[in-house]
């Protein structure tokens, strides 16, 4: 129904409210357990929630335009087409999906390993349970799901749009230089997507405790979500050519 009123995508309200109705929760048990030694923890926890929301905020809207010009066209006594726009190349163009998908494949051979830790095979009962230590460690936790969340955002695709690049001959040379646009700003949304998912364990380990950290990937999609949906009421608000915000 959401979906269809045109006021936001109603699955990405759904984890937004979801995510959202646990802050409550999360500060109570902050304040419960609040020492005057953590202050320094807390302020430094302040500092990068906010830091970390304002640098969400600036890839998520950040994009690059590429001038793209169509040739005039005469048919009779009209002119057609002659016109310049632009094509953007947002650079968080993935998403939240990397980080979706890298969580999947991370947790996979620690739950197979679940399987196997009770089995009458000595070596199989020892490899699951190296396994499930191997991926118990912080360190190779939070390297493997920074790799895999820059690889899975180079896995996403562009959609091919038309015109001309102005200066670039059309044909295999635009595709050249599109390509390699796309690749150096998809590299900066990469390592972006990869820091933030593992903020929390590098919170963690600074802050000493985990009720003290900075969920990035929650705060990536509260803020797309709150974007986007911004984004529709303001396109519906212009629509009726009622004052946006």
């Amino acid at each position: 129904m959401i979906s269809e009123k045109n006021v936001g995508n109603g699955i990405s309200l759904l984890i937004f409210a979801g995510i959202v109705s646990a802050l409550p929760g999360k500060v109570q048990q902050m304040l419960v357990t609040f020492d005057s030694s953590q202050l320094v923890q807390i302020i430094l926890f302040i500092i990068v929630a906010v830091i970390t929301i304002v640098g969400v905020v600036f890839v998520t809207e950040g994009q690059r335009n590429i001038p793209v010009s169509y040739a005039r066209q005469v048919r009779g006594n009209r002119v057609f087409g002659g016109q310049t726009t632009h094509l953007p190349l947002r650079v968080n163009m993935a998403g939240v999906i990397p980080i979706i998908f890298a969580i999947s494949i991370i947790l996979f051979p620690s739950m197979v390993a679940q399987f196997f830790m009770r089995a009458r095979t000595p070596w199989l009962a020892d490899a699951a349970q190296w396994t499930i230590t191997l991926f118990n460690n912080q360190i190779f936790y939070g390297v493997l799901y920074f790799i895999l969340v820059v690889a899975f955002t180079f896995f996403e695709n562009l959609q091919k749009q038309g015109g001309f690049i102005p200066g670039i001959r059309p044909g295999r040379l635009t595709a050249e230089y599109l390509q390699y646009t796309i690749n150096r700003i998809l590299l900066a949304g990469a390592i972006f997507l990869g820091l933030i998912a593992v903020l929390p364990l590098t919170m963690g380990g600074v802050t000493g405790t985990s009720s003290l950290v900075v969920g990035g990937t929650s705060l990536l999609i509260v803020v797309s979500v709150v974007i986007e949906t911004v984004r529709q009421i303001e396109s519906q608000l212009t629509m009726r050519e009622y004052e946006g915000f």
